[in-house]
């Protein structure tokens, strides 16, 4: 018996040897191109680190890196992730019991003339409001809803439902820092940026692909559009509770996905936007070299013109909110605290952090989910124009409406 093991073990480690002998004979081409990348990586890397760290001192920056993002943790992330279980709540309560049913009827007739889709996409705004950008694929891979588009429009899809993600949650946190009348016209913001955004995904597909122009399911009749149902079962009362602990579920699941965005992404955007305190660096949380506001201030005027900002260091805002809007929020504790911020940058931060929302993460698993890889480049290249647009239009409309009011 023990021979028959030996014999097995032996067997294994001839099969690995032969194996890592093929591997070596194999072309280098690929190990080449992999190797010219790590050390592209590892010269990046470094010097990122080597400039914090002569500017700070090694103890400094490391000190700030743990203390910056333990503060996002305790302050802001759990904060955040507060808000999304009771918005997860409330959002679960206004599907169960029709409220967004009735709202989905009002907001109908609004789709075609300014997004050209069907009325049934005014769901697809309602679901990725109140929860976050991947509701609006799960809806568009369900025959029920996607009978209704055509193959072009079903694509700018991903554009229209990313341009509204998280907004609940981006509302709701704005409003609780005291900023409610400069989220409001953010929003307006951001529904500007939506249309743009879908409108130039739509242009672009049609442009490169004429051929999407057909219905996704032939045997559909296009003009005939039911509502979209929800089934639940129980009393009112069960339902209610069904809803109301199913949502915050869906609220902590949220919450928690957005803690490697605010603790990884936040920490290094800030240790880039913030200086020094009076007395120099001390290793406290917040504390950073200003890269962002020298780079920014050299074309301040561009963005004061476009988005009104004062200061240099709001540009980390939107920067951010490419990648995850709940790392951008994490940012504006610190420029409350600062006194950069005022109800203009709320509102442009709303516009931008609503139509942006992550998309350069979320684009290309949402596209590629649909089939449609080959149309990723198009659909990030209409949703940045839209999110500047969205930006645009809340710094100017709260320009006109300050005028008046």
């Amino acid at each position: 018996m023990e021979r028959k093991k030996t014999t097995s073990y032996a067997r294994s480690v001839e099969a690995l040897f032969l194996r890592m002998e093929r591997r070596l004979k194999r072309p280098l081409k690929f190990t080449h191109k992999r190797s010219i990348e790590a050390i592209i990586f590892l010269i990046i890397f470094v010097g990122f680190f080597w400039i914090l760290a002569y500017k700070m001192t090694l103890p400094h920056m490391l000190n700030t890196f743990m203390q910056t993002a333990y503060h996002l943790l305790m302050e802001t992330v759990f904060y955040i992730m507060a808000i999304c279980v009771l918005m997860g709540a409330i959002s679960r309560l206004l599907t169960e019991f029709g409220v967004v049913r009735l709202m989905e009827g009002i907001l109908r007739p609004l789709m075609k003339p300014l997004y050209n889709l069907p009325g049934v996409a005014a769901l697809g705004a309602l679901m990725t409001f109140l929860s976050d950008n991947p509701a609006i694929i799960s809806l568009a891979k369900d025959k029920n809803f996607s009978r209704y588009f055509k193959k072009y429009q079903l694509v700018s899809l991903t554009n229209f439902g990313t341009a509204f993600g998280m907004g609940l949650v981006v509302l709701a946190f704005m409003t609780g820092k005291g900023y409610g009348s400069g989220a409001l016209v953010g929003i307006l913001g951001a529904v500007i940026g939506s249309i743009v955004s879908t409108r130039l995904m739509q242009r672009f597909t049609l442009k490169s692909y004429p051929e999407l122009d057909a219905p996704v399911d032939e045997n559909t009749n296009m003009g005939d559009e039911q509502a979209i149902t929800f089934k639940s079962e129980g009393s009112a009362f069960q339902r209610f509770l069904n809803s109301l602990l199913d949502g915050g579920k869906s609220g902590v699941d949220i919450g928690l996905a957005i803690i490697p965005g605010v603790l990884c992404i936040s920490t290094v955007v800030m240790m880039l936007t913030f200086s020094h305190p009076n007395g120099g660096y001390t290793g406290a949380a917040y504390e950073g070299v200003p890269i962002i506001p020298w780079l920014a201030d050299k074309i301040n005027f561009i963005f004061n013109w476009l988005f009104g900002f004062t200061s240099g260091e709001l540009v980390a805002f939107p920067i951010t909110a490419l990648g995850a809007v709940g790392a951008a929020l994490g940012l504006v504790p610190q420029f409350i605290e600062t006194g950069i911020i005022n109800s203009n940058a709320i509102a442009v931060f709303t516009a931008m952090g609503m139509c942006w929302s992550g998309y350069l993460s979320t684009h290309t698993a949402m596209l590629d989910s649909l089939g449609y890889r080959k149309l990723i480049g198009k659909a990030i290249g209409a949703h940045t124009i839209g999110g500047l647009c969205a930006g645009i239009a809340a710094h100017w409309l709260y320009v006109l409406l300050s005028m008046i009011f």
